[in-house]
């Protein structure tokens, strides 16, 4: 199996500038995901792939054992642009320079570093194993539930549950139904996902693979000052 591991890292981040390269516990955050990829390849033989737009980025993952010629057009690394045709155009570049057809793209977020190679192992076992899903992704359970404590704003301007539960009003949230929260940290994407034309990562044959330690997007400078922190006090329990 032919397996390609892409890493997304844009340099226009507003949020926390420079974050992708901005130094989290010592070493530059991109730093972590790298060498995540670097572990499950020598577990799994894979390419690793760069998509950036931004040289310094390349500099900083080139420091790290990741060289690329690829660089990501402008109308692929704005704000608005989706991260389904990022991955698109990279595949497509490395499958037309390596000469080898993808059977598999494994996608890890530079902003969401919270994963350990147990988890990218039992995932991969998981898409691997069934033959019917497109892809996987990776989530955590929601702290917030759409069928107890979660509400919009209906027809009339009054608020109401999100989500009814077939068996009626939920009383607590023990018993609401289980849902989860997509994290970002991690995408497995088989060939078909991308024959078949998918532009989003929630599809009608998507699996999860749910990770029982913590997990956040690194989007706001808070973010980033906590997860320092964590790492730096050996807080989390596990080395990142």
């Amino acid at each position: 199996m032919n397996i390609l591991i892409t890493i997304c890292a844009r340099g226009g981040s507003k949020g926390i500038p420079n974050k992708n390269i901005k130094l989290l516990n010592g070493k530059p955050l991109i730093a972590y995901t790298i060498a995540h990829a670097q572990a499950f390849a020598n577990l799994f033989p894979a390419d690793i792939s760069l998509s950036t737009d931004s040289e310094s980025i390349k500099e900083v993952a080139e420091n790290f054992d990741v060289f690329t010629k690829y660089t990501r057009p402008a109308e692929l690394a704005t704000d608005t642009a989706g991260k389904i045709p990022v991955i698109n155009h990279l595949v497509a570049f490395e499958q037309t320079t390596r000469q080898k057809q993808y059977d598999l793209v494994l996608d890890l977020d530079v902003s969401a570093p919270l994963r350990t190679i147990h988890d990218l192992v039992n995932a991969y076992q998981l898409i691997v194993a069934n033959g019917a899903a497109y892809n996987l992704f990776s989530v955590s359970k929601a702290h917030k539930n759409p069928y107890f404590n979660m509400v919009e704003i209906n027809e009339a301007g009054f608020a109401d549950l999100c989500k009814k539960a077939a068996n009626g009003q939920v009383e607590s949230r023990q018993t609401a139904p289980q849902v989860y929260e997509l994290n970002a940290s991690f995408y497995f994407y088989k060939k078909a996902f991308f024959t078949s034309g998918q532009m989003g990562a929630i599809t009608n044959k998507s699996i999860i693979y749910t990770m029982q330690h913590i997990c956040f997007d690194l989007d706001e400078m808070v973010d980033f000052a906590f997860l320092d922190f964590l790492l730096k006090e050996n807080a989390l329990g596990w080395a990142l």
